[in-house]
């Protein structure tokens, strides 16, 4: 019983774990480890400090490209089928409510066509050709519709 007294128990002490530097200069902070001439590893993490989601992807080369390639606006719709629309419009003695309301758009929708500012879409200008019954695609726009095709 006596030897159990004697014996000495360390509860609760970590356990030393060998230290990995990242440069040289951390290496002065060890002189035990250099005197006695064991190995010190010095590793780079290949990946330190870089979003781990984005490996690979070169973010600086893809957005030069994209502003070498500049893409040009979408063509706005031409003046002279927003003259015809309000010309067409005040024949008829409607608003632009009015109108709005008949092909179910808002109307800042037919004031951008109108005004020349709005992005030529085919079915909203198809809607308006049957409202306000004049051409406002291709050529001759202005020009009264003609009744359905006769065979």
């Amino acid at each position: 019983m006596s030897e159990d007294w004697d014996t000495k128990l360390v509860i609760g002490q970590k356990r030393q774990v060998a230290k990995v530097t990242k440069k040289d200069s951390d290496l002065n902070g060890m002189p035990p480890a250099r005197r006695v001439g064991a190995v010190v590893g010095t590793d780079k993490k290949i990946t330190a400090g870089s979003n781990k989601a984005h490996q690979g992807t070169d973010h600086q080369r893809i957005a030069k490209l994209d502003r070498d390639n500049e893409v040009a606006p979408p063509p706005k719709i031409a003046p002279s089928v927003g003259r015809a629309m309000g010309k067409a419009r005040m024949d008829l003695k409607l608003s632009q409510k009015d109108v709005a309301g008949q092909i179910n758009e808002k109307p800042s929708v037919l004031q951008d066509y109108e005004s020349g500012k709005a992005v030529p879409n085919p079915q909203i200008l198809g809607k308006l050709e049957r409202v306000l019954k004049v051409k406002l695609r291709g050529s001759n726009i202005g020009e009264p519709l003609g009744g359905p095709k006769k065979s």
